[in-house]
């Protein structure tokens, strides 16, 4: 497994502090960010997932607690959009240029808009994907807020 990905290249060239860990990938889990908490033995809150939506058809980056589930009217209104909804696994492929179960808020093709849950803002640590399937990074959400100019909604169910 490399640990230099678009994501850590993007970090570093930001200059946000981050470490690194590796878990077992289980391509076959119901959830994944789930089994990458179980998997590095850390709380689901503090393994943020990383979603792929497209609000009034335009993509977007969220990031929220790998054991809840996003309100699509609050992330469409906190992106100022009428509607939003999960964009389909190949199209957020495309869109980010990762995998899924792989896809990070950091290094992406394009720079989408990014929404990260107020719970998980509120951390003091988190992880969050690094580029690859079983790579995670964990690092200060108030720095990946920073770093991604993203937006702090409560959006989680």
């Amino acid at each position: 497994m490399s640990r230099s990905t678009p994501a850590t290249l993007a970090l570093d060239r930001a200059g946000v502090a981050y470490t690194l860990a590796t878990y077992g990938y289980d391509p076959d889990a119901d959830r994944i960010g789930l089994q990458a908490a179980q998997a590095l033995g850390a709380p689901p809150a503090e393994v943020l997932k990383t979603l792929i939506v497209k609000a009034d058809g335009r993509p977007a980056c969220v990031l929220l607690a790998s054991d809840r589930e996003v309100s699509m009217k609050k992330l469409a209104e906190a992106l100022g959009a009428k509607t939003a909804e999960m964009a389909p696994p190949a199209d957020a492929e495309r869109i980010t240029g990762y995998r899924v179960g792989g896809v990070s808020p950091f290094g992406q093709k394009k720079r989408l808009p990014t929404v990260i849950d107020a719970a998980a803002a509120a951390l003091a640590q988190a992880y969050v994907n690094g580029g690859q399937r079983g790579l995670q990074l964990r690092l200060a959400p108030r720095d990946l807020i920073r770093a991604l100019e993203a937006t702090v909604a409560a959006i989680a169910l």
